[in-house]
């Protein structure tokens, strides 16, 4: 057989099978539908999205990938479908830290899919008081960097909101010099968010010693100021450089390989357990020696692995802290429930902030 006639094989093969993915997708949407109508039937009105469920059948999925697609790209492509069909059961509407082309807009698309109406706001605070108040259905905010550590701000906005995390999205970072100039050497000043210029300095350092280097709200925002101002760049993301027409000067200048940002989804109620699941909380008690230790005692006692112990000014007295802290397990894990009412017993302040699906690694 002839290389042009094997090609023509192929691609026919191709061809059919395109057309049993689209019978199969499309079949799939009906099926969600059918879901939405038994969900009404039985009362429920809204907040038909499960993360749990979303979680239990992208594993399943990962389980079966036998190749050639990787398991990032298997992914994405089935996050998008069950976005669209989610849109066919209720749109979901999704705040995140904006403006449009931040990290945060990324790590939304990433855990929702295109099927959503994002929103972009000014703040976190807007991001929680949104939620709060109904007018999202969700908000996706960064709460701590591989290299830069915690998000400050993040959980110090949690010590006075009621809401839950319901959801956490590990996102690469990959930083660029972006501008409206063709040379680097054009550059007076360089504009990005803190954690950005953090994320870049010994490159900085070693490259554009002699620029200024300024704070903005945002890497999306640096990009705008970046294609307005003559003499300035940004480090910003390759989606807020192409949004505002900027040239990359420069690609990857992040200091650390594996540069990651964590970003948590808060919403008004955490799901149930899926059995690989992560739980927060914020705790604090009376400041006295060895009273830290003897409060996280009950998890080392009950074998709970702790992943991540940050203090923050509790605001409810001069050097007086509140600890946020994450563990591996549910709260409705029997082991759990026993170290926490152990804790609960001693802490002054003690409040879950949520148990939700553990990202895949």
């Amino acid at each position: 057989m002839k290389d042009e006639d094997r090609l023509g094989e192929v691609r026919q093969r191709i061809d059919t099978v395109d057309t049993e993915i689209l019978r199969l997708i499309s079949e799939r949407g009906r099926l969600a539908q059918e879901v939405a109508r038994i969900k009404r039937d039985a009362g429920e009105q809204e907040d038909f999205y499960r993360p749990e469920r979303e979680q239990q059948v992208l594993r399943r999925l990962l389980s079966l990938n036998r190749g050639p697609l990787s398991e990032d790209t298997v992914t994405r492509l089935f996050r998008e479908i069950m976005s669209a069909c989610l849109a066919l059961q209720q749109p979901l509407r999704i705040g995140f830290l904006g403006p449009a082309g931040t990290f945060t807009q990324a790590a939304a698309l990433k855990q929702f899919g295109h099927g959503v109406q994002l929103q972009p706001l000014a703040s976190i605070d807007n991001v929680f008081k949104e939620v709060e108040t109904g007018d999202i259905h969700y908000g996706v905010v960064p709460v701590e960097n591989s290299t830069e550590g915690v998000v400050n701000h993040t959980l110090d906005c949690f010590l006075n909101s009621p809401l839950q995390i319901v959801g956490e999205v590990e996102l690469r970072i990959q930083h660029h010099l972006a501008s409206r100039h063709a040379e680097r050497s054009d550059l007076r000043r360089v504009y990005s968010h803190p954690q950005g210029l953090a994320q870049c300095r010994a490159w900085l350092d070693i490259n554009l010693p002699a620029v200024e280097r300024v704070s903005v709200s945002s890497t999306a925002d640096a990009a705008r100021r970046a294609a307005t101002e003559e003499g300035a760049g940004a480090i910003a993301s390759e989606a807020a450089a192409e949004m505002y027409g900027l040239e990359l000067l420069a690609e990857g200048i992040e200091d650390h390989v594996g540069n990651t940002t964590r970003f948590l989804v808060i919403g008004r109620q955490s799901p149930p357990a899926t059995g690989d699941d992560k739980t927060s909380l914020v705790v604090s008690r009376t400041d006295q020696p060895g009273g830290l230790v003897r409060l996280l005692q009950p998890l080392s006692d009950h074998g709970i692995n702790m992943t991540r112990l940050d203090a923050r000014p509790s605001r409810q007295g001069v050097w007086d802290y509140a600890f946020f802290i994450d563990l591996l397990g549910h709260v409705e894990d029997d082991l759990v429930q026993k170290a926490l009412a152990e804790m609960r017993a001693q802490a002054s302040l003690f409040r879950v902030l949520g148990s939700y699906p553990r990202v895949a690694r």
